[in-house]
């Protein structure tokens, strides 16, 4: 259990016996601060004055776990839990107010490993949407060509490496901080870890860049894909949209869009119009598979 706190916070094992004991003192100090102030009121212990304690503990909780995280140096830590908490209650708050009748956003984290064109054509789409709302850029390759169009748009970007993206947390903490709903794949090319698609069912979305189920699986991207294609002399190949799900280029079909091949076609002229295809339609059923589920 320790084990998994640990992984989950990334922290150390000095740093987790100090997180431990701020919440055991925190605790203890808001106890302690909420039948003092309810000894003050003269209140007799009955059901109004255990009401009244439960109220106090719940509002001093966050005070107290904070002031005794400085001197176990510990604020930094405690500060963005007690953030994330709060921001949770108030997104439910806002979701369960049946005076509210305008959603929050939707907010949008793109995973991406190249140049970034399919990224910058749905960012350049959601620029004046308010109801989606592209909040972060993932990337694992330092130096790609999104990280520049992600810094033009002034929009988030966490560099991810392999060792947390498959064998620790995924990164989803870093998408929770964020208050990431939906995850789009535009070339990026890691397997997508169990923990993170359990994390977002239906909820992440790719494009594979020919008509699946053909053309799939481990090793078949980009150019891959287009020699496979033109080898076998196909007479069409296209774009496929679907949901991640834990196998490669497995999950549900939602939209897809085919083009011709000549005799002429190379692996390159079949990338510029499998690229065009992608650039026309990828942006609008992203916005349109987001749309719908906000509906529901």
């Amino acid at each position: 259990m320790f084990r998994k706190w640990q992984e989950k916070w990334q922290v150390t094992s000095l740093q987790l016996v100090l997180i431990i004991a701020t919440f055991a003192l925190g605790g203890s100090l808001c106890g302690w601060l909420g039948r003092q102030l309810l000894l003050l009121t003269g209140l007799d212990k009955g059901l109004f004055w255990f009401i009244l304690y439960i109220v106090l503990i719940s509002l001093l909780w966050p005070v107290s776990v904070l002031l005794m995280s400085i001197p176990l140096g510990q604020f930094r830590f405690f500060s963005k839990y007690v953030g994330r908490i709060v921001g949770r209650f108030r997104k439910k708050k806002v979701a369960d107010s049946s005076t509210n009748t305008e959603k929050s956003p939707s907010y949008l984290a793109i995973f991406a490993s190249g140049a970034g064109s399919n990224a910058l054509k749905i960012i350049e789409s959601l620029k004046n949407n308010e109801q989606i709302k592209v909040a972060l850029i993932v990337c694992n390759k330092p130096g790609s060509g999104v990280i520049q169009i992600a810094a033009a748009h002034q929009i988030p970007v966490l560099l991810i490496e392999k060792e947390r993206f498959f064998k620790k947390d995924a990164y989803l903490s870093a998408l929770e901080e964020y208050k990431i709903d939906f995850i789009v794949l535009a070339g990026f090319l890691w397997k997508i870890p169990a923990f993170l698609i359990k994390a977002y069912p239906k909820k992440i979305i790719n494009i594979h860049p020919a008509l699946l189920p053909a053309y799939g699986g481990k090793g078949m991207y980009g150019h891959f894909v287009h020699e496979a294609v033109i080898a076998n002399k196909e007479s069409r190949s296209g774009i496929s949209i679907h949901y991640v799900d834990e196998l490669y280029d497995h999950g549900e079909i939602i939209f897809q869009a085919d083009c011709a091949l000549t005799a002429t076609d190379t692996p390159e002229t079949l990338a510029a119009k499998i690229h065009a295809l992608e650039h026309a339609h990828f942006p609008g059923i992203v916005i349109a598979t987001i749309e719908k589920q906000r509906a529901c």
